[in-house]
């Protein structure tokens, strides 16, 4: 009986090691496959993505207004976005687009920020002098700061001063709220701005 079932159990114990050297076999080939190309490295990933050229504008979004129509059928959305864009050096500009979905009014309102880029007279970080803007009923007070002491203002006020590229301002709005009327007095402000040069040509 013993000799009977040592040979019954060759043949699978014979079965088990091909099947064995053929799991080998089968693991050699796959990894001498895998080696054949750049040694079993990964090949490296391709950027299927194009990547937009950075804007040289900063631009910041300043008011979003959200207008409705009612109709027959419900509803009617439409957005209006305020958008003020400089380049940090001197060069500020204010856009408002209009459409029927978000992105498509802040696009309009950057391309149209762009193009009506202005300059203003800067010293260092702060202003040459204190000026009031006025623009509408708005009314905002800019006056020129020591270094270091920061953006003091806030609203359409901080943004329009952010993108000119101004670091010490102190600011007061002393007159209505509206972002449009806000910012266009900033800016009225800043086109006031003269240089010691200036006003020294002015008065020969």
């Amino acid at each position: 009986m013993s000799e009977e079932k040592n040979k019954a159990a060759a043949p699978s114990a014979s079965a088990n090691g091909g099947s064995n050297q053929g799991g080998d076999r089968r693991g050699n080939r796959r990894g001498q496959g895998g080696s054949s190309n750049n040694g079993g490295a990964r090949a490296p990933r391709r950027e299927s993505r194009n990547e937009a050229p950075a804007s040289e504008y900063n631009d910041k979004v300043v008011h979003i207004n959200r207008c409705s129509k009612v109709v027959k059928g419900g509803r009617r959305f439409n957005f209006a976005a305020l958008v003020v864009a400089g380049d940090g050096k001197g060069r500020v500009g204010v856009g408002y687009g209009k459409a029927k979905e978000v992105p498509d009014a802040i696009r309009k309102g950057t391309d149209r920020a762009h193009r009506a880029l202005t300059f203003v007279n800067l010293r260092n970080n702060t202003i040459p002098h204190e000026v009031i803007g006025r623009a509408d009923g708005g009314v905002v007070m800019l006056r020129p700061a020591s270094p270091g002491t920061g953006l003091i203002a806030g609203g359409g006020v901080r943004a329009v001063l952010e993108v000119v590229g101004l670091k010490d301002v102190l600011s007061k709005s002393m007159g209505s709220n509206n972002p449009q009327a806000i910012v266009k007095a900033t800016l009225d402000g800043l086109a006031q701005l003269r240089t010691l040069q200036q006003i020294k040509s002015l008065r020969t």
